[in-house]
């Protein structure tokens, strides 16, 4: 299926149904005073997250979603049927905003979690509210009100711990399968990764971590070059960055220290804050040449980037190197996670705030 990480829909709540002028009328009972029911209250439109789900393309399909309207109120006290909540599945990921108000109402990230994006409207008042002392025969109702209209945009983020990043060709694909289970269509010409891919890495005993291969970047990505931005957003959830690179490059390729600037400046323009997450170099395909010539290129290129952070060398066409990455990387996490469970508390309150 092809793979689709935003679309639009319209969305309408329930109206609530109007309330019931109505009187009494039995036999042997005269006066029998007022008896009309409540309308029933119009249905909420309910956005669900669902695992099984990895993609919003039926979207592109229905945009356009109604919650059924409560019942009217009848005589004889009988309040109408409320309509049933309309739930809709998206995947889980899914970052939900107001077109009209540019609002952010929410974001998915857990599986089943769910989120109320229409509120249906209130069923009206039957005649029989308004009973009292001084006005035994009321003749007053009220209608439901309207339910709530919206045009939302919904976004698909990856939820992923690890982000791999590097140019076409740079062997993401190949790292992600030799890592993890994921089978990423792999090929040697650029673009091969038209979508995001996710692995479970598993690491010693109950120990995971999940990766993200997202497709290869390039100059003026920020801008919609390329595959450009659409695919920048998913690196915002993870906590660690793999920056992969190439270590022999075809001809006429963009050297590597380039190559790590270029992708380095479009983290900076897409989000200041993405491009401060922790980053590791990766130099990639080791196995095509001696070791030592590995390692002189290995030197000259931290020497021309500056680069203090860690570096580690694999070849994923091997697998020589990976364990050792995925150990590094499980350790580092686990190292973190109470920082991270921080921020998500935090985050979960600010929206909580919001609402």
């Amino acid at each position: 299926m092809k793979f689709v990480d935003e679309a639009t829909m319209r969305v309408q709540a329930g109206s609530g149904g109007n309330g019931a002028l109505s009187f009494r009328r039995e036999k042997y009972i005269p006066r029998g005073g007022p008896d009309g029911g409540d309308g029933g209250h119009g249905a909420d439109v309910i956005l669900q997250a669902d695992a099984s789900i990895n993609t919003l393309v039926d979207f592109r399909v229905q945009r356009r979603f109604k919650a059924p309207n409560g019942e009217p109120g009848a005589g004889r006290n009988r309040t109408g049927a409320s309509g049933e909540h309309l739930v809709i599945a998206v995947p889980v990921g899914t970052v939900v905003v107001d077109i009209d108000t540019r609002e952010t109402i929410g974001d998915l990230t857990e599986d089943r979690a769910t989120l109320r994006v229409a509120a249906g409207g209130r069923g009206g008042l039957g005649n029989a509210r308004f009973k009292s002392s001084v006005n035994r025969a009321p003749r007053k109702t009220t209608n439901g009100t309207p339910g709530e209209a919206r045009h939302l945009h919904l976004e698909m983020r990856l939820i992923a711990d690890v982000g791999l990043l590097g140019m076409p060709n740079a062997g993401k694909s190949t790292l992600i399968t030799a890592m993890s289970a994921a089978r990423p269509r792999i090929a040697d010409y650029p673009f091969t990764t038209l979508h995001p891919n996710l692995g479970v890495v598993s690491v010693g005993n109950a120990q995971s971590f999940v990766m993200a291969d997202i497709p290869g970047l390039l100059t003026g990505a920020a801008d919609g070059a390329g595959l450009g931005i659409r695919f920048l957003r998913h690196v915002q959830r993870t906590r660690l960055l793999l920056h992969l690179v190439d270590i022999a490059p075809p001809e006429g390729s963009v050297p590597p220290a380039q190559a790590v600037r270029d992708i380095a400046a479009e983290l900076a323009k897409f989000d200041e804050e993405l491009a401060a997450r922790p980053r590791w170099l990766v130099i990639n395909k080791a196995d095509l040449m001696p070791r030592e010539e590995v390692q002189s290129r290995t030197a000259a290129l931290v020497d021309a980037l500056g680069w203090d952070g860690p570096v580690y060398t694999v070849s994923a066409a091997t697998g020589s190197g990976t364990d050792a990455l995925g150990a590094e990387i499980m350790a580092w996490l686990e190292q973190h996670a109470s920082e991270f469970a921080e921020k998500d508390r935090a985050v979960q309150d600010a929206g909580a705030q919001g609402e």
